[in-house]
């Protein structure tokens, strides 16, 4: 039995008694060979499932098979194959996605996908305990990425005269120990599609375009009406502030508040004073402002809160949010976001704005965001070493936002349930009428080819006329090009548009051979 490409299989077992030294072999479909010295013999053979050494002991009496256990192949928990039409669709939000994210300036960057075990831990709070460890190759304690902004940050810190200043964009694989729910996207191996800005910028200019990009793609990718919401982790450490929240608590205070998107006050309020050792006054105080929402005129309430006006961490936030509003409204995109002093982003590295986007089969599907984000100013400066005053030896303020692309895949899937999906982008099907044109099929399809047509045939000498039709109808291929021996003979073809359901054309409109790739390609160019 042996694990390949992410798939168990099973190997067929055979022994057989050895004409040398007495021995018998084990032998293994993959031409491996373990020889095993006689031990007793009348002992009988042991199935795989019986030894758990990779230790085999065999009969020298009787010369029988080993009766193999049928194993169910499976992909592990958490994990799936997509088929040609899922991956079709994602194949189409990958494009979307990366077209908008170009547009807005950036270059892509790739980084391993298992990390330094030190790289990542004490960077994701609570959540540390999701992330997949290796274990140790030859000195070194590895560990698989859980997002793709920790390598980002210490691939700046790495290149850090060279990209200091820098918009990339990133779209690979992540991997988290988490339970896994298959239909609501969310597993633990997925894609995400992450685009940050690197640089000492003026405040919250790149903020304001990275949530640009994430209306444009969200827009653009069609999941149907969607929110932003929004908060600054200076308001809400400010808050905690004003509430008496001791500082070394701040934090774990913060996890808490993020499950207010999944667990009503009552219940989030009982676990700060039960198992955070909260007094019940002081969560009390707190639930006055988390369960505040609204839009900019949120922000003017705020500022005429006399304990938030005496928290000069609060005022902070509340500064740079207003003028992140102006920025929106310019952007045109303010009407997309909410602000929602209850949103904490459980991450420890986020140091400023912060968001996450819903939509309403996300939250009612129980999906969960389909993305987020935020500004993290002080990560790169922890792989960057320290100077002599004890402060990092470089400073890479930075923000992005990261798109959950299994979690959208579940929302277009389910909007396209019950639809045709076109898997193909065979834009020609060659069909023969009659036997032994098959060469003549591939000097056509040769000729497609070199002039960048994606054309096909099907692989038979003599192929049925209806199965031919069926393929070009299956896969929906717009156009069949027809040949049989008249047309052969007159240096002709029949091409027919196999959209149109009508049968005006007839058996197809009938063209020079010559005249063929510059009616296909005119007529591909309004598809």
């Amino acid at each position: 039995m042996f694990l390949a490409a992410g798939r168990l299989r099973t190997l067929p077992l055979s022994t057989y008694r050895s004409r040398f030294n007495n021995v018998c072999s084990c032998h293994v479909t993959n031409n491996r060979t373990v020889n095993i010295a006689r031990r007793h013999p009348d002992t009988r053979v042991l199935s795989a499932q019986q030894t758990s050494k990779h230790h085999y002991t065999t009969s020298t009496t009787q010369e029988q098979p080993v009766q193999q256990k049928n194993i169910v192949l499976k992909t592990p928990k958490g994990t799936k194959d997509y088929n040609d039409k899922e991956m079709a669709i994602r194949a189409q939000v990958f494009d979307t996605i990366t077209h908008i994210f170009k547009k807005h300036g950036a270059v892509t960057i790739d980084t391993p996908v298992f990390e330094l075990t030190d790289i990542l831990a004490g960077k994701y709070g609570e959540d540390s305990k999701l992330i997949y460890d290796l274990a140790d190759q030859g000195g070194e304690f590895c560990s698989l990425r859980y997002d793709l902004t920790v390598p980002f940050a210490r691939f700046v810190a790495m290149n850090g005269k060279e990209y200091q200043y820098i918009k990339r964009y990133h779209i690979g694989k992540v991997y988290r120990r988490d339970q896994p729910a298959m239909t609501k996207g969310r597993l633990r191996e997925f894609y995400q599609c992450d685009f940050d800005i690197a640089g000492t910028y003026d405040p919250m200019i790149p903020d304001a375009e990275i949530l640009r990009v994430l209306c444009e793609a969200l827009t653009a990718l069609q999941i149907g009406p969607y929110t932003i919401k929004i908060n600054h982790r200076k308001i809400l450490d400010g808050i905690f502030e004003v509430c008496q929240v001791p500082q070394e608590s701040i934090r774990s205070i913060s996890s808490a508040v993020d499950k207010l998107d999944k667990l009503p006050w009552d219940q989030v309020k009982c676990e700060m004073i039960e198992e955070r050792g909260l007094p019940s006054h002081v969560a009390d105080k707190i639930g006055e402002y988390v369960k505040l929402q609204g839009g900019k005129e949120l922000l003017d309430v705020l500022s005429k809160d006399e304990r938030i006006l005496n928290n000069k961490t609060a005022m902070e936030g509340l500064e740079d949010m207003k003028l992140l509003y102006e920025y929106l409204e310019i952007l045109d995109v303010q009407d997309k976001l909410r602000l929602d002093l209850s949103l904490a982003r459980g991450l420890d590295y986020y140091t400023g704005v912060i968001y996450e986007a819903i939509t309403p089969s996300s939250t009612h599907g129980g999906v969960g965001s389909v993305a987020a984000g935020g500004r993290y100013d002080n990560l790169v400066g922890m792989f960057s070493g320290k100077n002599k005053k004890g402060q990092p030896s470089m400073k890479v303020p930075c923000v992005g936002v990261s798109l959950g692309v299994e979690r959208i895949f579940s929302i277009l899937t389910a909007q396209q349930k019950g639809q045709q999906v076109k898997s193909k982008e065979t834009e020609v099907l060659i069909i023969a009428v009659g036997r032994d044109l098959i060469k003549e099929q591939m000097k056509l399809a040769k000729e497609l080819w070199d002039h960048d047509i994606k054309a096909s045939f099907m692989f038979k000498n003599k192929p049925k006329l209806e199965k031919q039709w069926t393929m070009c109808e299956k896969d929906q291929i717009p156009f069949a090009v027809i040949i049989g021996q008249d047309e052969l003979n007159a240096n002709q073809v029949r091409l027919k548009d196999m959209r149109a359901k009508d049968k005006s054309q007839g058996g197809g409109t009938m063209l020079q051979r010559p005249d063929l790739v510059s009616e296909l390609k005119k007529r591909l160019k309004d598809i």
